[in-house]
């Protein structure tokens, strides 16, 4: 069907309620009609993401029982009988209702559901799907997106959001799925036969208590936690009550709650972007900063899965370490604390994606720790740490992404920013007891291992058109090859969707192992480099750029000349 198909489709459904077709009757404007109904909201690897309202393309109970019915028509095929389910959901609008929805969906295909009585973070349903044995997990959510947004994620068995086979499988069920076929039974019927679990207060102790058993410096933290003043804000998100609880019970007394921010809120009044890497965020923060002169300040975005954090230079000056700085702090703190306390595990392995900085190289390779390289996505960090579980090959000890996403312990098959908030606390504490801020802290890592500095540009693009010039703008460059930059040879070409590696100074190719995706990556003889990439969850193409300098300033000099190259280009391309 064509998108005006579609719409007169919705319209003549008897499920449809009148109010959602008086939604769609009411929109005068034929590119809004065809931005709702040119295509049905793609189910990918993450699950689905969109905007709240009415159509096939955008969220709604109507696409979420769909993909609900196609996902438990994927699970009876899988497991047959005795499947469970564990749903979580977070502070965006319509959380509630589309989790309930596609609870009581999956009940009336006899699946048993445990459902959380309130919001929770991400981190923690991926905890509880391990914890509970369930054979898969749901999320309500759109992490960081603006307020017309929510998502649905789906996760696997291990706690890991699915990956290409399982999606791919799923999605084939999905497209078999029209929204009469969706069945549903009542919140009472489901209680009454036993279908509908409420999951609540058990999960949150066991996962509290299993993140303050990562602590790594014991006597510090039992000793010294209290000296340390924190500012934290939720952003109107899940990660108040588990930060909170757990930083209070480690000890950390000084810890002080943006009140602006504390709440739970899906229209997120003082952030229209609930963004940790957007410093609009952290304004509130910095004032509040005034008068408690922090040692540390870092925000949780809606979900808890994402952590920013806020430092005082040497100058007295705040600064929002970007999401590479972070997982560099941590990657070398982690090392550095298991070596002294005797705790590094001989195959241990940090793990991290393609767009994510080159400088803990160096770092894993003087603690003799292997670094693996993983495509964008924390799922597939997930995986690897899956891998490493069958194979006895590796121990995972810690894993990030540039986005501001990190997972120190195997609790959890997802970037966790409640225990990210308790190391990010312990190695403050560790910096303040050496006399240092934890920016100076970085600085002296990168005295000693380089000064790397990343930055991501994102270039939006809506709509069907949108999508059509991301698409063309990456074949273009496939067919296209760039031989310098700024008068530095490329030496090495990745194209992930062909699976093709190309050293450009002899012209040998050969084979990538990872997934197929639609990724080009170009490294130049210089060491700095550059990512194109669709995004895969918002209607965005994303450019990571990144170079090494002598020290601060060149790499800023270094970093300017080099986006602004690579813009041009990619400028020209897109007109």
């Amino acid at each position: 069907m064509n998108f005006k198909e579609k719409y007169n489709y919705w319209l003549e459904l008897d499920i449809i309620d009148e109010n959602i077709k008086s939604e769609l009757l009411s929109i005068g404007d034929e590119k809004e009609i065809e931005d709702r109904f040119y295509k049905d909201l793609e189910f990918g690897t993450g699950g689905l993401r969109g905007i709240i309202g009415a159509g096939s393309n955008r969220l709604n109970i109507y696409t979420v029982g769909k993909v609900t019915e196609g996902l438990a028509r994927y699970l009876v095929n899988k497991y047959k009988e005795n499947i469970s389910v564990t749903i979580a959901y977070d502070s965006r609008n319509m959380s509630i209702e589309f989790s309930e929805y596609a609870a009581l969906v999956l009940c009336a295909n006899n699946i048993k559901v445990n459902l959380f009585e309130s919001l929770r973070p991400t981190p923690e349903l991926s905890f509880a799907v391990r914890e509970l044995k369930s054979n898969a997990g749901i999320v309500l959510t759109a992490s960081h997106n603006p307020k017309q947004y929510n998502g649905y994620k789906v996760y696997g068995n291990d706690g890991c959001q699915i990956t290409d086979e399982a999606a791919n499988a799923i999605i084939s069920e999905i497209n078999n799925v029209d929204y009469i076929d969706v069945k549903k039974i009542s919140k009472e019927e489901a209680v009454n036969k036993s279908l509908l679990n409420i999951i609540g207060e058990e999960v949150d102790r066991k996962y509290i208590d299993t993140l303050k058993s990562y602590t790594i410096r014991k006597d510090l933290v039992e000793k010294h936690a209290k000296d340390l003043k924190i500012i934290y804000t939720p952003i109107h998100g899940t990660g108040l009550m588990p930060i909170k609880r757990m930083l209070k019970e480690l000890g950390y007394e000084n810890l002080h709650i943006v009140k602006e921010q504390e709440i739970p809120d899906g229209n997120f009044p003082t952030a229209p972007y609930p963004n940790p890497e957007d410093s609009k965020v952290f304004e509130l923060a910095l004032k509040m900063a005034e008068k408690v002169n922090p040692d540390i300040i870092f925000g949780t975005d809606p979900d808890a899965d994402r952590i920013g954090v806020v430092v005082k230079d040497s100058n007295g000056e705040y600064k929002i370490l970007t999401g590479n700085q972070i997982g560099v702090l941590l990657t070398h703190y982690i090392l550095d604390a298991y070596k002294e306390e005797e705790k590094l595990p001989s195959n241990g392995a940090i793990v991290k994606t393609i767009v994510t900085t080159e400088m803990v190289k160096d770092i894993c390779k003087e603690c003799n720790v292997e670094l693996f390289d993983v495509l964008t996505g924390f799922k597939y960090i997930g995986e690897t740490i899956g891998r490493f579980e069958k194979t006895n090959s590796n121990t995972f000890i810690f894993g990030f992404e540039e986005s501001y996403g990190c997972l120190f312990g195997d609790h959890a098959r997802d970037k966790d920013a409640v225990v990210t908030a308790e190391m990010i606390c312990e190695m403050t504490l560790y910096y303040k007891n050496k006399g240092l801020s934890l920016y100076e802290g970085f600085i002296n890592l990168c005295k000693k291992y380089g000064y790397y500095k990343e930055t991501l540009i994102s270039i939006e693009l809506k709509g069907k058109e949108g999508q059509e010039k991301i698409s063309s703008c990456l074949e273009y460059l496939r067919n296209n090859e760039i031989e310098d930059v700024n008068g530095v040879k490329v030496e090495n070409f990745f194209d992930y969707k062909l699976s093709k590696a190309k050293d450009m100074c002899n012209e040998k190719i050969s084979t990538l192992t990872l997934p197929k995706s639609n990724v080009l990556k170009y490294v130049l003889s210089d060491g700095s480099w550059f990512v194109i990439r669709p995004s895969g969850t918002e209607p965005k193409m994303k450019i990571y750029v990144a170079v090494i300098g002598k020290d601060l300033e060149d790499s800023d000099d270094k970093l300017k000349k080099f986006e602004e190259t690579i813009m041009k280009k990619i400028n020209e391309i897109l007109k």
